[in-house]
């Protein structure tokens, strides 16, 4: 696996640090990548499988981490990555979780204003599903892994107006899925 052109720098040995670096950067950001691939598979088993296998895939590569200018990214790319070839294996589209999933990352309130927020965030993540997989892929980049247009045009090789169209559309369709469910 060769590390996407957008976050490449020069080829140099990883010294311990980077290494330490990768490791601290996955536990720190365990909950917005396990949610992002919560929203990418449809439930927790597949998302921690994913976010494991995400995990090994940087460790084989911990060699180029001297080249990666924005290490957040490209594990969060890798993650995603992760996450849709899980999705499309022929044995997950037979395979049916045998429990209810739980919610990942959130905590259960037990106040109204708490009660609330939970509501409003499942309502985000059911409408996050029914996004094209273009537009959640942009938009999960955009909010979990916090990259830039440009960082993100140039990790799944698209042009920029197409990430802005496609994040648009989300964002739309997000408001509208929210707002319709509240009326």
């Amino acid at each position: 696996m060769s590390l996407p052109s957008a976050i490449r720098t020069s080829a140099v040995d990883p010294p311990v640090s980077d290494i330490d670096r990768l490791t601290e950067t996955f536990s720190r950001h365990q909950d917005k990548l396990l949610g992002m691939l919560y929203c990418v598979l449809g439930n927790g088993e597949d998302a921690r499988d994913a976010y494991q296998e995400a995990f090994l895939k940087c460790w084989r590569h911990r060699d180029e981490l001297g080249e990666v200018k924005n290490l957040r990214a490209w594990i969060f790319q890798i993650a995603l990555n992760a996450g849709r070839d899980l999705r499309n294996t022929a044995w997950r589209r037979r395979r049916r979780p045998l429990v209810v999933e739980a919610e990942i990352a959130y905590s259960h309130a037990s106040d109204s204003a708490g009660q609330n927020h939970e509501e409003h965030l499942r309502l985000i993540r059911q409408a996050l599903g029914k996004l094209r997989a273009e537009e959640q892929e942009v938009f999960l980049l955009r909010q979990n892994a916090e990259m830039t247009y440009e960082e993100i045009a140039r990790s799944v090789q698209i042009p920029l107006g197409t990430v802005k169209t496609r994040m648009r559309l989300a964002l739309s369709k997000l408001r509208e899925a929210v707002e319709g469910e509240r009326k």
